[in-house]
């Protein structure tokens, strides 16, 4: 990623066409989810996170995590990220990184986002991070082998189910 330009909260960044993303890039994707991590509303749990999507157009996206008192209606920062992409009309994804504030461990996505991402497809890539920018890259289908997906809705069903009692 040679720079990042500012289009209003849309980052466009210059990588080459392919699907191998640079340790410059992934280091720069990282630091963005960093910096979307700082703006978190998280009164609740105390608990920040930050996402940075970048599109197969080179354009990122970032999103945090948004609490409610009614628990149920927060949403991560992966799902934020990723509904502002596609309001914007993206819909493919080269790597979506993740930050937390955990030194320890790799921040991982919740079920719930996997299976969010999964919409997107099976062959991109998620990096974990810690604060220190270290990473643990996997793709979506590592996280959630054997998922269910849009393809599986044009599946061969059964219509006539007869209910015996």
């Amino acid at each position: 990623m040679d720079k990042i330009n500012f289009n209003g909260k849309l980052m466009h960044v210059k990588e080459q066409g392919s699907r191998q993303l640079s340790q410059e890039t992934v280091k720069k994707l990282i630091h963005q989810s960093q910096e979307a991590k700082k703006q978190a509303y998280c009164p609740y749990s105390n608990f920040r996170v930050g996402a940075a999507l970048l599109t197969f157009d080179n354009f990122v996206f970032t999103g945090c995590n948004v609490e409610n008192a009614c628990y149920n209606l927060g949403v991560c920062a992966e799902r934020n990220a990723i509904s502002k992409a596609v309001s914007e009309g993206y819909r493919t994804f080269k790597a979506i990184a993740i930050a937390s504030d955990l030194n320890d461990q790799f921040i991982s996505p919740c079920g719930g986002c996997r299976q969010f991402m999964r919409e997107f497809g099976l062959n991109w890539d998620v990096y974990l991070s810690k604060p220190d920018g270290s990473c643990l890259k996997m793709t979506v289908e590592e996280l959630l082998p054997v998922s269910f997906g849009p393809e599986d809705m044009s599946m061969k069903k059964v219509f006539d189910i007869t209910n015996e009692y």
